[in-house]
This record gives C-alpha cells, structure tokens and sequence, in this order.
C-alpha cells in the first residue's frame, strides 16, 4: 500500500466530530437565513444612484482641490500632500504613536501583575498539585474565589469596545489624549490578562511539580519558575496588541482627540474628501509601519527562544 493510500484510509478512519459538524451546520444555515431574510438589500448596493455617487467621488471629490487648475502631476501632488504633512499630518501622526504606546504600555504592566491571580493552577491552595474537583472543594474558599472573581473581570474590562470606553471617559476627563490612551489601556488590560492567565495554565505542569515537591512556595514558584516559561509568549501577545492599538488610535482621534482620526473627521466634515483620503492613507502608512515593527520583534523573540 502507497503512502498516498496510507493517509486516505486514516482519514476515512479518523474519529468525527459530530459538534463540529453540527456547528458547520447552523452556520451555513445562519449564513443562508441572511442571505434571504430581506433584512440587507444585497443588490441596492449596485443600483444606479449609488455607482453615480462613487463615479462622482473618484472623478471629483477625491481630485486634489488644489491641483484642479494646474492639473494632476507627480510633483504637484507630492508637493500638495508633503505641505499638509508638515503642517497637519506629522504632529498628528506622532500623537498616535504616543497613545498607542503609552496605552500598551499600562496594558502590559496591569496584566503582567493580575495575569497570574487568573491562573487556576497558580490559585490552587497548593499550586499546580491539585487538579480534581473534589480537592477543589477542599481548598482555602477565598483562593479559589479570588481567580474566580478576577477571570470574570478580566471578561468585563475586554467586553466593552474601546469607543465605549474612550465616550465614557471623554465625560469624566474632558477632551484631552487620556480618554483614549486609558480606553485601549482598559480594553487591552483585559485581553492581556486572559491571553497571560490561559497560557499559564496551559504549561507543561512535570517541572513545575516537581520544583512544588521539592518545597517551593508559591511567589518563588511564579517568579522563579513560571515567568521564565510564558515570557516569550506574553511579549508575542503584547506586540501583537500594539498593532491593535495603532489601529485603535487612529480611530479613537474621532471623538476629539488631535490625531489622524481627528483630522479625518474634520476633512470629512469640510466634505474636503482628498484630504481625508490623504490623512486614512497616512493612518494606513502607520498601521503598516507598527506592523512590520511588531512583526521584526515577534520574529526575534522566536528565535531568541
């Protein structure tokens, strides 16, 4: 029997998961109730006023207000976007660095301190030793309650959008870039947590039992044993949501905040459209360039592994 044979009858004998085709099921079928409920009119979309709406955008409200009289041209053009540039777009650009960073930055320190009091295994009365529900029961109560009570906030401060957030904050603190930074900081804390808690959880449990047996108490067990193990992770997670919060930023300059989001609501508001195209293709530029940042960083760490 060929190999080609081999792994066509282990397929055929693999084990099925019937909860998987069953959640392939209902999805197709939810995906087929929007497509003939009537609740989204598919082919409005092409109707004849809307393509001459967007005939009437990229012909004329895109078009370089500037450079209608002289025409398009490569220097004109750079001359045009390198003068809003200078006088708009790098200030703003800049801003939204910062508030991604500092954002991140207070994400990554709450989480690295209440990540650990989310791990069941670190929680137990007798860490990373007791597995079965019935020695569960038999622990220390407020242990237990305690990453209880902290998974369950970590779910509430990632439930509410960071627009939620930085609206709720934009009352208490007045326009400034603290509603922002401190929105992606609180939505950020959440996910960080959770991502930090589950990893530690999902350990490799032989080394650190046997640091347990060998009369390691918990702090000496989290900092001597644990860290060691998820550091590499938990920066792959917060690179990760620093291209989240580049992003975030930009959008979060819509409420008032002087950056690229705020200069964009302000273009679109003046209906002063190339402008607007021009500051969501420096937003873009940014995005791309916290990318390439996080993605050299992850890769790194990786190695360094």
């Amino acid at each position: 029997m060929n190999a080609s044979s081999t792994i066509a009858q282990l397929h055929r004998e693999r084990p099925k998961s019937q909860l998987l085709r069953g959640s392939a099921l209902v999805l197709a079928l939810f995906a087929l109730w929007a497509l003939v409920s009537g609740e989204i009119a598919w082919l409005d979309l092409f109707c004849a006023d809307r393509l001459e709406n967007l005939k009437r955008f990229i012909a004329t409200d895109a078009y370089p207000h500037a450079l209608k009289e002289d025409g398009l041209s490569l220097g004109g053009l750079l001359g045009w976007a390198g003068a809003i540039f200078e006088e708009r777009g790098a200030s703003a650009a800049l801003r939204t660095l910062w508030i991604s960073i500092a954002a991140i930055v207070i994400a990554g320190g709450v989480a690295a301190v209440l990540a650990p009091l989310g791990a069941r295994t670190i929680m137990n009365c007798d860490p990373f030793v007791i597995d079965s529900a019935t020695d569960r029961r038999r622990c220390f109560l407020p242990w237990t309650q305690l990453s209880s009570c902290v998974r369950i906030g970590f779910i509430l401060l990632r439930a509410i959008p960071e627009y939620i957030w930085a609206f709720l904050l934009l009352a208490m603190l007045g326009p400034s870039a603290w509603p922002a930074i401190l929105a992606l900081a609180i939505h950020n804390t959440g996910i960080l947590c959770r991502l930090g808690a589950d990893t530690i959880e999902n350990l490799d449990k032989r080394a650190l039992l046997a640091l347990r047996m060998l009369g390691s108490r918990r702090l000496p067990l989290l900092f001597g044993g644990v860290l060691p193990m998820v550091l590499s992770r938990f920066l792959l997670y917060f690179f990760y949501r620093w291209e989240t919060c580049v992003r975030e930023a930009t959008v979060l300059g819509m409420l008032g905040v002087v950056s690229l989001g705020y200069w964009i609501q302000d273009a679109r508001v003046r209906q002063h459209y190339d402008e607007m195209l021009l500051f969501v293709g420096m937003g873009a530029a940014l995005v791309l360039l916290g990318d390439m940042l996080s993605l050299g960083m992850r890769a790194w760490i990786r190695r360094a592994r």
